[in-house]
């Protein structure tokens, strides 16, 4: 793997996983009054056209790199408009020794 390769798979790598602690957040502090859902909304529409514009160029990386993206976008969205009283069902199976 060159350097290119390698820059490239790093900075896939960081930017899918940038919204995982903001998902873990929210789950864990059951609250998303603080998320903006214009700009999830927008991020989502963006890994979605990154999608579809790997699958032209059969461009796997992007492909799953933006696919993983994406669902965590979407995780965000929900958790964002789901009942209190689901979000507190997630946060004990998610954080169960916290809530003991």
């Amino acid at each position: 793997m060159d350097y290119i390769s390698i820059i490239g798979t790093v900075a896939a790598v960081l930017t899918t996983a940038a919204n995982i602690p903001q998902t873990y957040k929210m789950i864990k502090t059951k609250s998303t009054k603080d998320i903006s859902t214009v700009t999830y909304s927008m991020l989502l529409l963006g890994f979605i056209l990154w999608v579809v514009y790997g699958i032209f160029q059969q461009d796997y990386p992007v492909i799953i790199a933006n696919g993983i993206s994406a669902l965590i976008s979407t995780s965000i969205l929900s958790l964002k408009f789901i009942p209190a009283k689901m979000l507190d069902k997630i946060n004990e199976k998610v954080t169960p020794d916290e809530n003991a």
